[in-house]
């Protein structure tokens, strides 16, 4: 199977579908929770460019260098995005990123969920040697998260891209570079359906 083959990921609190336009109203509705895409220090599509963003994320899917996700809740409601990027597929890598969910689901255990899955499915199933993490240096709730997973921090590229934000442009940033190896993975899985039995 190819990281960037469609596919869909179940779970208790949340699912993992294949990212359609068919998401664009709910994901506008999502995104509006908390007005997500004025956040400066991370890149979230507005509703205006929800429709963009969801092309750009499908057209890179085609590509085969990314693998975009919508994530339903329980009740099968579409409450954000999640992807597979930066898929490096003959050396069995993989990044987990452009990542939002609505504000009002932001620390339950919906973000846990999708991470096992996401990690569970890269290693288990797709046999990754690692799958990293990216961040900006001021995403403290993003570095935090991160950090609970069990991910360990590689480095800061610093200066590695111009911040795309109208708030903060002509701005640099850093980049918090995470990852998880699979010799790490048994340990991480442990520890995450360990959090998501107890929550």
């Amino acid at each position: 199977m190819k990281i960037s083959s469609p596919i869909t990921l179940k779970g208790s609190h949340a699912s993992l579908v294949p990212l359609e336009m068919a998401h664009y109203d709910a994901l506008c509705d999502a995104v509006r929770d908390g007005e997500l895409w004025k956040l400066w220090y991370t890149t979230i599509p507005s509703p205006e460019g929800m429709a963009k963003e969801i092309e750009r994320r499908l057209g890179l899917q085609k590509i085969g260098s990314m693998n975009p996700f919508c994530v339903l809740d329980s009740k099968s409601r579409p409450i954000g995005m999640t992807t597979y990027m930066n898929i490096d597929e003959h050396n069995r890598r993989l990044e987990i990123g452009s990542t939002w969910y609505r504000k009002s689901v932001q620390r339950t255990a919906i973000n846990t969920e999708c991470k096992l899955m996401l990690l569970a499915h890269a290693f288990e199933t797709l046999n990754c040697i690692a799958v990293e993490f990216r961040t900006h240096w001021f995403n403290h709730q993003s570095r935090n998260g991160i950090e609970r997973l069990g991910a360990k921090l590689d480095g800061v590229l610093r200066s590695h891209q111009l911040n795309r934000h109208p708030d903060a442009m002509n701005s640099l940033r850093d980049t918090c570079v995470y990852s998880i190896i699979a010799s790490e993975y048994p340990a991480v899985k442990a520890n995450l359906s360990y959090k998501l039995a107890n929550t």
